[in-house]
């Protein structure tokens, strides 16, 4: 289960990292002087990753599944944190 979720996780947050504020940022050079959305993205995945973390962690966590929902919790916390990092380097 653990690593199923893992799997899941992981594509999660690179779709975020690379898709969302990858290509935001990406855009953000070529927007011709409009405010940068980049920022704005990344802090939405950050508040997705952090919903994420404490719905699915703190679920399996109160069914008693340790294991799994410690690494939910780490992993998504971890790209939360990443994301709010780009948020605020901006």
């Amino acid at each position: 289960m653990s690593v199923a979720l893992l799997a899941i996780d992981l594509m999660v947050i690179a779709w975020l990292v690379i898709i969302q504020y990858g290509m935001s940022s990406w855009a953000d050079n070529y927007n011709g002087g409009n405010p940068p959305s980049a920022p704005k993205e990344a802090l939405r995945g950050m508040w997705l990753l952090a919903a994420g973390a404490l719905v699915t962690g703190g679920g399996l966590l109160a069914l008693g599944w340790r294991v799994p929902g410690l690494v939910q919790v780490v992993v998504l916390g971890v790209g939360a944190g990443l994301l709010a990092y780009f948020a605020a380097r901006g």
